[in-house]
Order: structure tokens, then C-alpha cells, then sequence
């Protein structure tokens, strides 16, 4: 059995915590690992060395708390680095179908290759390629593509306009239909009071985080874009490296997600039962449409806005 080296970040210092790990990452060798011994889920550090170093790494929890936190973090070989499902699907919308179809989350979740999601949920990934490569036989005549090259401004202005717009226009009429619901078919269909607690959390969080995208992260960006297309300095910001405030948000797409999915799974994939009233079946209409959205919506922010804001701040550095 391989024995690994531990390093136990709880008893360093702060601020010399994850350079620390970057360093003992940066020494390993293709294939090598170590792990991280921690007091509290060090996702943060998942998120920047993600930033940092791209997607170079793979990342397991060996222990998830509540006391404590230990995560195997390995560099991978040259066959393990390979395109992101994200990264897929930033090349062609296409191939999101193919993922949906197959319960593979391509937005919140499309950090990680398609090995890696077809080893956690058991799929075939010779099926899930087989697919893909179908789809890439197609005639493309979609416009997904366009976003690729977008000016990261207008793509900004896009976001906000389309998706931000419908989040606020949408989330407190199915939070006022989920609740109702619930309290009416609860008590047959427990499931239902669920669905409401965390569609409320959903609105709750996507509130927050498009007021810190719209008067923080994505002026940010318009800035970068200003000076990419017509000089001058380079913008400063409090909080550094706009990885930084990425990696929160990220962060936040995967909570989301993560919420969105429980939904999917204790609804059945939105199925009504037999005593569905009118309510229910506008209610289950209404999440699937919300979800489809924020799936479009992380994809453009996650897959192509945040990834061209990192390496334009580099290029301009």
C-alpha cells in the first residue's frame, strides 16, 4: 500500500498555510500525491489552486469532517490531463445535451474531466464518448459558439441582462408556488416541504451572489476588457488577483448545483404524481425551466467568462 506524505496545515501559521501547500504540490512529480490534514473543508484552497494552476490536479476526500478534514491532492500524469467537461462544452454547446442526458452536470460541476464523473456515478465513459463523438458528426448550426468570442464586456452586459433578469423576475413566484404546495401536499408528499426550504436558499444565494458579481467582479472585468482593447493601465482591486473573487463564486455555482441536483432527486427528475393539482404541475415546470437556465447561466460565467478574465489579467500583467 502507497504511503503518502501528510502534511498537517493546522499547525501552520495563517498566512504561510496554502503557500505552504503550493510548494509541496509544485515539488511533486506526474502522478505523485500527498495529502492535506485539516480542522475545516478546505475547498477554498481547491478553488485557488484550481486558479492558480489549472486543472492539473486531481482532489479526494479521504475524510470530510466534522473535526477534521483530510483530502489526498495528487498531480496528474499526461494521460489523467485532459479537456474538463466544462471545457467540452465551452467548444460546443452541443455536446450539453449529451451530458444532461446522462446526469452529468456540465456547468456547476464542469471542473472535472469525464473520467472522473463516469468513475463517481458508475457510467460508462465509452458510452458518454461515443455520444459525443456523434454529436461532433452533426452539422453545427447552433450559435453557442459565439460567446467564445465575445467581447468579455458585452458577454458581462449579456449575463446580467438575460440571466440575472430572469433569476429576479422568476425566484419569488416559484418560492410563493413551492411554498404553498408544500402546504398543501406536504403531508403526502413530504418531499415537497424540502423542495421548498432549499428553493428558498437557492434564491437567497443567487440574490447575493449577482449583487457581488454586478458591483464587484464583472465592473472588474469590463475594466480588463477597456484596457485590452484600447491601452492604459491596468486595473487595481482590493481584493488582488481576480482569481480571488472567482473562486468564490465558483464555490457558489457548486452550492447551487449541488442544491438544484437534491431537488432533481427527490422529485423524481420533476415526476408528478397522480393527485398533482394545477399548482404542482406549474411548480415542477417552473424548477426544471429555472434549472435549465442556471445551467446556460454558470456555463457562460464558469466556462467561458471567468476562464478568459483569468488569462486576460495574465496577459496583461
Amino acid at each position: 500500500m502507497e504511503v503518502l506524505d501528510i502534511l498537517d496545515v493546522t499547525v501552520i501559521e495563517p498566512r504561510f498555510k496554502h503557500p505552504k501547500i503550493f510548494d509541496k504540490f509544485d515539488s511533486l512529480l506526474a502522478g505523485e500525491a500527498f495529502i492535506i490534514h485539516n480542522d475545516h473543508d478546505p475547498k477554498p484552497l481547491y478553488y485557488q489552486l484550481l486558479a492558480e494552476r489549472g486543472q492539473v490536479f486531481l482532489w479526494d476526500y479521504l475524510e470530510s469532517g466534522p473535526e477534521v478534514w483530510q483530502v489526498k491532492i495528487a498531480k496528474k500524469t499526461e494521460a489523467e490531463n485532459t479537456e474538463t467537461i466544462g471545457e467540452i462544452v465551452a467548444k460546443d454547446y452541443r455536446k450539453a445535451q449529451v451530458f444532461k442526458n446522462l446526469g452529468i452536470d456540465f456547468c456547476c460541476g464542469g471542473k472535472k474531466t469525464i473520467a472522473e464523473v463516469c468513475e463517481k456515478k458508475g457510467i460508462d465513459p465509452e458510452e458518454v464518448e461515443r455520444q459525443l463523438e456523434a454529436i461532433k458528426g452533426e452539422a453545427n448550426t447552433n450559435s453557442e459558439n459565439d460567446f467564445q468570442n465575445w467581447d468579455l464586456g458585452f458577454l458581462s452586459d449579456y449575463v446580467i441582462n438575460t440571466h440575472h433578469r430572469y433569476v429576479r423576475e422568476n425566484t419569488q413566484f416559484i418560492l410563493e408556488i413551492a411554498q404553498k404546495v408544500a402546504r398543501v401536499h406536504g403531508e403526502r408528499h413530504p418531499e415537497l416541504i424540502k423542495v421548498a426550504e432549499l428553493f428558498e436558499r437557492i434564491g437567497n444565494d443567487l440574490t447575493l451572489h449577482m449583487v457581488k458579481e454586478e458591483q464587484i467582479l464583472f465592473p472588474f472585468i469590463k475594466e480588463l476588457a477597456q484596457v485590452y482593447n484600447s491601452g492604459g493601465m491596468l486595473p487595481s482591486a482590493d481584493f488582488g488577483k481576480i482569481s480571488v473573487p472567482i473562486q468564490i463564486m465558483d464555490a457558489e455555482h457548486e452550492q447551487v448545483g449541488g442544491d438544484f441536483e437534491t431537488i432533481r432527486t427527490i422529485t423524481s427528475n420533476y415526476q408528478l404524481p397522480a393527485d398533482a393539482c394545477s399548482s404542482y404541475t406549474i411548480l415542477f415546470k417552473k424548477l426544471e425551466e429555472y434549472e435549465n437556465d442556471l445551467h446556460r447561466h454558470v456555463h457562460l460565467e464558469s466556462n467561458i467568462l471567468f476562464p478568459k478574465a483569468i488569462q486576460l489579467e495574465k496577459e496583461l500583467s
